[in-house]
């Protein structure tokens, strides 16, 4: 699988809804140990856009953002502070220094295979009475994606594609994150939520996907300007059938999973 090249203009042409689960999870963390001074850790922290808002929560707290991709590092710089900062970090293999009271990853574990192997680590590291809290996107199994994995098969694109794209095993059931949070001195929160996104403007849906799932596919095809017109031209009349637009927009379900795992002190 190709690494995808990240753009933080197009990602970030839906924050108002990418934001809003942020928000929802952040709403079930209670309040941190060592607070005002707490530590904090957002794995996958992108464009550093949700990442201020641990900030606002917590302004006295030490906070650093994680990510691997240039692109949203160089975006999120210009969120720092005199207790916010930004690093480069793979998820696959990063392991905290030091005791954390918050480790928080937005939509970041779908794109690291076998994630639940990385929780002992990451739980090991949370202080007494600190939470380790994460979402990720349910709907692999929705239009959006089984089209884009279909078209990506077919004869056309195979040769080009092939192996590019994720499958519904990307995430786990709710159940299996709970099982995996669950142990003792750890009490787990598990939860789903389908949102149900009104979109607006030409072909929202594409627009959208061009942010976040489809970035394999874009990055595959970056070296050949007319094949990747040529699949977005074929995967937007997809979309249009799969998602048509209604008298106020296209709706455009989203089905996230949410787990917060709290140690006990």
């Amino acid at each position: 699988m190709t690494t995808p090249t990240w753009d933080p203009q197009q990602y970030l042409r839906h924050a108002d809804h990418r934001t809003r689960p942020f928000l929802d999870l952040l709403a079930r963390v209670p309040d941190l140990p060592a607070a005002p001074a707490s530590r904090i850790a957002d794995l996958g922290c992108g464009a550093g856009n949700v990442t201020v808002l641990l900030a606002d929560r917590w302004p006295e707290a030490r906070i650093t953002g994680y990510d691997n991709s240039p692109q949203m590092l160089e975006r999120a710089h210009a969120h720092a502070g005199p207790h916010l900062d930004f690093a480069e970090a793979d998820a696959t293999t990063w392991t905290p220094a030091e005791p954390h009271d918050l480790i928080v990853s937005n939509a970041l574990l779908q794109w690291v295979p076998g994630h639940t192997d990385r929780f002992p680590a990451w739980l090991d590291a949370i202080t007494p009475g600190g939470t380790f809290a994460f979402q990720v996107p349910g709907n692999f199994d929705q239009p959006s994606h089984v089209l884009m994995r279909e078209l990506a098969a077919s004869p056309r694109w195979r040769d080009r594609l092939a192996g590019e794209l994720r499958h519904a095993d990307a995430v786990l059931t709710p159940t299996a994150y709970l099982d995996a949070l669950t142990a003792p001195g750890i009490t787990a929160d598990v939860w789903e939520t389908t949102y149900l996104h009104l979109l607006t403007g030409q072909d929202p849906v594409l627009d959208w996907v061009k942010g976040t799932g489809l970035r394999p596919v874009l990055t595959a095809l970056a070296d050949d300007p007319e094949a990747r017109e040529a699949f977005l031209t074929e995967y937007r009349d997809l979309l249009r059938t799969a998602y048509p637009r209604g008298p106020h927009g296209t709706v455009f379900p989203f089905r996230r999973i949410f787990a917060a795992a709290r140690k006990e002190k």
